[in-house]
């Protein structure tokens, strides 16, 4: 009879690397230790690298980003920690990681129950430590109340500004400030004196934008101009050479939202206070166009006519809603954005009101529909790419639905015959008179 040994393999087991990665983020340029982008790249990464017992899982760092909202990288370091990628998270301090002791310890805590360990150099002090939140909760308070000292500072330093008459991070479009001084940037001020030219020979917003991106210029951030821009700028009254300060104010020393100052605070003016680029002749010439075609729109809009699918129909591509209009024959929707920028910025189809209105019936099972129930069963109807419309009932409910085009034979209506035989007539007359 044969025996069977078992072997037991004594195979090594393979030490797995503990996964790496850094966070920096540089708002203010004053980082003691790191004077650059590139040093604290090269910095973090020798670190990490250098220790034979670790694996280099990348540099996260969010660039002139201050505050604790709008960092993308943070935020995809946060994934890749999720997602398995990142063990160690190795960061300056924590007034570096996250001001808000909320943030921080929310962070903190969802990162811990996956085991990933955040070290803040500063403190010393690792998040998984037996007493890791305890002192992190007390180190945040004391930057949080730190923070608000020096902010409370820096509103009083820049309101006696202001008293005085000086400006405080004068960045307005045209101008520069350099040595106390306010000094016109010409190539700037010739757009905006280009602005006001075309507003007041009949252009708007949009048209003006459209024709600044048409001859290729860009903003100081190197985009396209858009209607806000080109609004923001026409309506400040610091290209007259008179300035108003404290037009807008910070929220708080936490999120540092700008609010704009609608009465919050004082306003402070100076007269004559620098060179104009718009004379205050043209620019009061401006504000009398601007109140006459306000008062237009007004009674345009006082005289409008809601239609069923008004405010319901949403692009997909831009998010913008869909406008009707009436054609010849027919009528459809199309998005704004393409109505009023055109197909560069939104290409999304038009879609026939013939069309909507069958599909809705179709989706509502109903043989006609009114404003009101659409608005009753119905949040939102989004038209995507490739035909398709997606509806969103008020229920929470999506059902998504794909249309084509009638032919012609389909929707030529007996209504449309007549009125088609009778515009030809009117053409055949008007020829015959010539």
């Amino acid at each position: 009879m044969n025996q069977v040994i078992k072997v037991i393999s004594n195979i090594p087991k393979l030490e797995t690397k503990k996964k790496v990665a850094a966070y920096a983020r540089v708002s203010s340029g004053k980082d003691a230790m790191l004077h650059s982008l590139s040093q604290q790249i090269s910095y973090y990464s020798e670190l990490i690298q250098s220790n034979a017992e670790w694996q280099y899982a990348g540099v996260y760092i969010d660039e002139a980003l201050s505050g604790t909202k709008e960092r993308p990288e943070f935020l995809k370091m946060i994934s890749d920690a999720k997602n398995g990628k990142i063990d160690l998270i190795i960061t300056k301090s924590i007034s570096r990681f996250a001001r808000n002791t909320v943030t921080l310890l929310t962070v903190a805590r969802e990162l811990k129950e996956i085991g990933v360990d955040i070290f803040f150099e500063e403190q010393n002090l690792h998040s998984l430590s037996g007493d890791g939140e305890l002192m992190i909760t007390i180190l945040v308070s004391y930057a949080q109340e730190e923070s608000r000292q020096v902010s409370e500072n820096l509103k009083w330093r820049i309101k006696k500004n202001f008293e005085e008459g000086i400006p405080w991070g004068f960045v307005t479009y045209g101008y520069r400030f350099r040595f106390d001084k306010i000094e016109v940037v010409e190539e700037e001020a010739r757009l905006v004196k280009l602005m006001f030219e075309l507003y007041l020979n009949g252009s708007g917003y949009d048209k003006i934008a459209k024709k600044l991106n048409e001859l290729g210029y860009k903003n100081r951030k190197g985009n396209n101009w858009t209607r806000s821009s080109v609004y923001t700028i026409m309506n400040n009254q610091d290209y007259t050479g008179d300035l108003v300060l404290q037009k807008t104010y910070i929220d708080n020393h936490i999120n540092k939202k700008v609010m704009r100052n609608n009465g919050a605070f004082n306003k402070y003016f100076v007269e004559n206070n620098h060179e104009a680029i718009i004379p205050k002749e043209i620019f009061n010439q401006y504000l009398k166009e601007l109140k006459k075609r306000q008062i237009k729109i007004n009674i345009k809009k006082s005289t409008n006519q809601v239609y069923p699918f008004t405010k319901l129909l949403v692009c997909d591509k831009c998010g913008s809603h869909f406008h009707r209009k009436i054609g010849q024959y027919k009528n459809s929707w199309k998005c704004s954005t393409y109505l009023q920028k055109g197909v560069k910025f939104c290409n999304n189809k038009q879609v026939p009101e013939e069309v909507l209105y069958d599909l809705t019936k179709m989706i509502l099972n109903k043989k006609t529909i009114t404003r009101e129930e659409l608005i009753e069963k119905i949040q939102k109807i989004v038209v995507c790419e490739n035909n398709i419309i997606k509806y969103v009932l008020q229920n929470g409910e999506e059902k998504e639905v794909k249309w084509m085009y009638k032919s012609r034979s389909e929707t030529w209506t007996k209504e449309k015959r007549e009125l088609a035989g009778k515009k030809t007539k009117e053409r055949n007359q008007g020829k015959c008179k010539k």
